[in-house]
C-alpha cells in the first residue's frame, strides 16, 4: 500500500510538471515539402524551426521563454498565419491555401489573440470599405463625412484593444496589443497602462521597450519645448523649425507622406485650417517621410499643400520624426511662437477648434 501511495504521488508530480518545450502537430490539407515557423523582427524574418511534411503531418518542436507570436508558412506557398506558441502540446489544422483560417488548439494565448483578432477584423473590414470610397470620391463634403466615420471606426478599434490591455494584465498577448496602439497614447496614458500590468508582463521585451519609449515621449509631451531641427525644402534650401514658429502665433508641425493613405485623406482638413487661420497668425510646416522626391512633390501639388514643406527623404528614418518619436502618420503637434508644445494629434474639426480657441485668447 505504501509503495502504491508513493507511485501515485510520483505520477501526479510528473503529470503536473511544466512541459519543457513545445510540440506542434501541423496537419494542413494540401501541404507538401516543409512547414516553416518564423519570427518577425523589425523588417526581418527570423527562422525558428522547420519540419518535413510526412503523410500530411509535420511536427515542430522547440522551446520558448514565454508565449511568443510566431508565423507559420508552407514552403512553396504564399501567405503566413500567426500562431502564439507556448511550451505545450499544440495542434494546427486547416488548409494550405487558406492559412488565415487555421485552427490552433493547445495554446491559451493563441485563443485569446484569435478571439480579439476576430473582433478587430470586423472593424477593419468596415474601415477598408469606407477608405476605398474616400479614395474614389471627389466630393469634398462626402469625403469629410466619410472621414468622420473612419475616425469613429479607429476609435472603436483602439477602445477594443485598450479594454483588452486593461482587462488582461497577466496575458502574454497584452504586450503585443499595447505595442500596436501605443502611438495613439500620450506618455502619461501609456505609462498608466503599463503600470497596470502584472510584473511578469512588465518584464517582457516589448514592455521594456515601451517603458523606454515613455521616457522619450515625455520630452516631447504637451507643455514641453519643441526640439529644434533643420531640414531642406523641396528646392534644397535649409529650413529651421524655430525660424518658422517664432514668426507665428501658432504652428502645426505636420508629419505625413505621399504613400500614406490616411495622411492624404486628412490633408483636406489641414488645407481648410490653413486657409481659415493663415491670416490670423497660424501656419504649417510639413515634414514628409517620403523617399522619392518626385512622389513627394506630386502629392504636394495634387493636395494643394501651399505651406512650407521639408524632408530628408529618409522615410521612417527621417531625423525630425525620430526626434519627435513619431511611430505613425499622420501625426502632428501645435507649437506656439515661444516653441512650447500646446497640443498633439488634433485632426478635422478638433484641429480647427483647437486653433481657434488658442488664437482667440
Amino acid at each position: 500500500m505504501k509503495k502504491l501511495f508513493i507511485l501515485l504521488i510520483t505520477v501526479a508530480l510528473f503529470s503536473c510538471s511544466k512541459q519543457d518545450g513545445y510540440k506542434i502537430k501541423v496537419k494542413l490539407e494540401g501541404a507538401e515539402g516543409q512547414v516553416v515557423l518564423e519570427e518577425r523582427e523589425g523588417r526581418q524574418w527570423i527562422g525558428i524551426d522547420t519540419a518535413d511534411v510526412v503523410d500530411g503531418v509535420a511536427l515542430l518542436t522547440g522551446k520558448v521563454d514565454m508565449p511568443t507570436l510566431y508565423y507559420l508558412s508552407v514552403s512553396g506557398k504564399r501567405g503566413k498565419a500567426f500562431v502564439f506558441v507556448e511550451n505545450k502540446n499544440m495542434e494546427i489544422s486547416g488548409k494550405v491555401d487558406s492559412l488565415q483560417d487555421i485552427k490552433v488548439t493547445g495554446s491559451v494565448s493563441h485563443s485569446e489573440f484569435a478571439k480579439l483578432n476576430k473582433q478587430l477584423m470586423k472593424t477593419q473590414e468596415a474601415y477598408m470599405e469606407l477608405y476605398k470610397k474616400v479614395r474614389t470620391t471627389e466630393d469634398t463634403a462626402m469625403v469629410a463625412s466619410l472621414m468622420k466615420k473612419l475616425d469613429k471606426l479607429e476609435e472603436a478599434s483602439d477602445s477594443t484593444q485598450e479594454d483588452f490591455v486593461k482587462n488582461n494584465p497577466a496575458s502574454y498577448v497584452t504586450p503585443l496589443i499595447l505595442q500596436g496602439i501605443h502611438y495613439t497614447k500620450s506618455a502619461t496614458e501609456l505609462e498608466e497602462l503599463i503600470s497596470g500590468l502584472e510584473p511578469k508582463i512588465q518584464e517582457t521585451p516589448i514592455i521594456v521597450e515601451l517603458k523606454e519609449k515613455v521616457e522619450k515621449l515625455k520630452k516631447v509631451a504637451v507643455g514641453q519645448p519643441a526640439p529644434d531641427f533643420t531640414q531642406n525644402d523641396s528646392d534644397g534650401n535649409p529650413v529651421k523649425f524655430s525660424d518658422i514658429y517664432s514668426k507665428h502665433e501658432l504652428t502645426l508641425l505636420d508629419f505625413w507622406a505621399s504613400w500614406c493613405g490616411p495622411c492624404r485623406a486628412e490633408n483636406p482638413n489641414v488645407v481648410a485650417a490653413y486657409k481659415h487661420f493663415k491670416d490670423k497668425g497660424f501656419t504649417v510646416l510639413g515634414v514628409s517621410l517620403d523617399q522619392k522626391k518626385e512622389d513627394w512633390l506630386q502629392a504636394i501639388e495634387k493636395d494643394g499643400l501651399t505651406w512650407m514643406q521639408v524632408s530628408d527623404l529618409a522615410a521612417w528614418s527621417n531625423k525630425a520624426a525620430r526626434l519627435y518619436e513619431i511611430s505613425s502618420i499622420p501625426s502632428n503637434l501645435l507649437v506656439d511662437k515661444n516653441g512650447k508644445i500646446i497640443a498633439k494629434n488634433k485632426r478635422g474639426e478638433e484641429l480647427e477648434k483647437t486653433i481657434e480657441a488658442f488664437l482667440s485668447k
